[in-house]
């Protein structure tokens, strides 16, 4: 989605720089996250290797919809992502698988009740596919070096796989026990080094039906806006600012509706360090402004990515 002049830089470094954001869903396993560049023209047939880690302080970032009252949980997440870019008629899109691994520590209030956790364990893996409909064609690393961006309008389906650490016993948890699945429609503007972006999205829930000790918990979807402003620096630097607001998730236990619709709101800051043509990094930091119920947390992390393939 970033509009760079791209002159005085071989086509291979280009490219690596344009799917760099992909490493933001590599670190951000949640289903509310912030993630710049969802949405860009990427070269076709090529790799991306990602591994990351974040840390989280206050909510509990791997089940945001976890309705936690006065959480205090620290969150150590790792993650190893792959991604490859392809072409679908005659535009472009990508495919991510996700595998997370988290530590998570501390006391939350649960329904008024304290609890306590320390627990380790892979997460739910998380698979993406993800095509731009209008804007993006399909092309080469050689034929990218002359594309100019004006608008991208794109779609994506991510679903999580319930195969991560659960324990019926306990509230916090790595793995949720349960699938959900997130449809995304975005939209990106480029004017020059500048790029606007906007994207909504909606998450489902299936049912967890061993929930505390075999109750079944319920979930209403959870609605989500998101934008984002980008600058792109001539050597391929670029910074982002987002901000997203989250309703909904009112969650149901045994037929008994909780007092829990969640009403978010999230804002962070991205920056993406190019290292050569193959490597590359990414830093950023997120936190809550207004949280009615749910992740009230603040996030850091880093991402470091490497590319192959597509001729290069």
């Amino acid at each position: 989605m970033l509009r760079i002049r791209w002159a005085t830089r071989p086509a291979g470094e280009r490219a690596t720089f344009i799917v760099l954001a992909l490493a933001v869903s590599a670190v951000s396993v949640r289903a509310q996250d912030i993630e710049p560049r969802a949405y860009s023209n990427i070269p076709i047939g090529v790799n991306f290797l990602i591994a990351g880690y974040g840390y989280a302080e206050g909510g509990l970032v791997t089940d945001p919809a976890l309705p936690l009252e006065n959480a205090n949980l620290q969150t150590h997440t790792s993650v190893l992502a792959y991604a490859r870019s392809f072409e679908v008629g005659s535009q472009s899109g990508k495919f991510d698988a996700i595998l997370p691994y988290a530590w998570i520590s501390g006391t939350a209030e649960y329904a008024g009740q304290p609890r306590e956790r320390d627990v380790s364990g892979f997460g739910d893996p998380l698979l993406r596919f993800s095509l731009n409909l209008y804007g993006a064609p399909a092309l080469s690393v050689k034929e990218l070096a002359s594309y100019q961006q004006d608008i991208i309008i794109g779609a994506s389906v991510q679903f999580s796989v319930p195969s991560g650490q659960y324990d019926a016993d306990k509230l916090v948890n790595v793995g949720a026990n349960r699938w959900f699945v997130k449809p995304e429609l975005g939209l990106s503007k480029a004017w020059g080094p500048w790029t606007l972006e906007l994207a909504t999205a909606a998450t489902f829930f299936a049912d967890n039906d061993d929930f505390l000790e075999g109750k079944t918990r319920e979930q209403d979807p959870i609605y989500s806006v998101k934008g984002g402003l980008i600058y792109g620096f001539r050597n391929g630097i670029w910074v982002a600012l987002n901000g997203a607001y989250f309703t909904g998730g009112r969650a149901t236990v045994d037929g008994v509706e909780g007092d829990n619709l969640q009403k978010n709101t999230r804002v962070g800051v991205t920056v993406a360090l190019p290292v050569d043509r193959n490597h590359s990094v990414k830093l950023y930091a997120t936190t809550g402004i207004s949280t009615r119920i749910g992740t009230d947390s603040d996030t850091i992390g880093i991402a470091w990515q490497y590319r192959w393939g597509g001729g290069l």
